[in-house]
């Protein structure tokens, strides 16, 4: 990946990215009262090699003026028929706004769509007010069964499906 929206880089993660992309993450769970979990929910974070690429998913960070300002991924998941989870999908506050959270998660649905995958699973915390609210207004619906322990909703939306004929 390695795409532009307005003046940010959106490009695959690096291995000199880790630490960034940790200080990322845990500045907006903290914003919003949620704890970094480097061995629990945020290990993935950690170990993007073995969690992501290894899986063949994708993590992508965005860039602002040489800064890391954001991330996105997904990685293949035993939950459904062809299934991806998108995880770690956060802005920093000064660049939330600008419809920048809704063309990354545009692109990621593409990039996962590309590689044949049917349904894509999200799980978030209520407090994360902006992420649920995009992404309920872009087709995700409500699913149950939450795995993370610090998320209390799960969405699934359905892609490259035609309706079933019967009979």
């Amino acid at each position: 990946m390695r795409d532009y929206y307005r003046d940010f880089l959106i490009r695959n993660w690096e291995q000199s990215d880790r630490t960034s992309t940790a200080a990322v993450i845990s500045y907006v769970l903290s914003e919003y009262g949620l704890g970094w979990e480097p061995n629990g929910a945020d290990r993935d974070v950690v170990q993007v090699e073995e969690c992501y690429l290894a899986t063949g998913g994708e993590f992508w960070v965005i860039e602002h003026q040489g800064q890391l300002v954001g991330t996105g991924a997904y990685y293949p998941v035993n939950r459904g028929e062809k299934a991806v989870e998108i995880r770690k999908m956060y802005l920093l506050p000064s660049i939330r706004g600008i419809g920048l959270g809704k063309y990354l998660l545009q692109q990621l649905e593409e990039a996962i769509a590309a590689r044949g995958f049917q349904q894509i699973w999200i799980e978030t915390a209520s407090v994360l007010v902006e992420a649920v609210k995009l992404y309920e207004s872009n087709g995700y619906q409500p699913a149950t069964g939450v795995e993370t322990p610090r998320c209390d909703r799960v969405y699934v939306k359905y892609l490259n499906q035609s309706p079933r004929v019967d009979g």
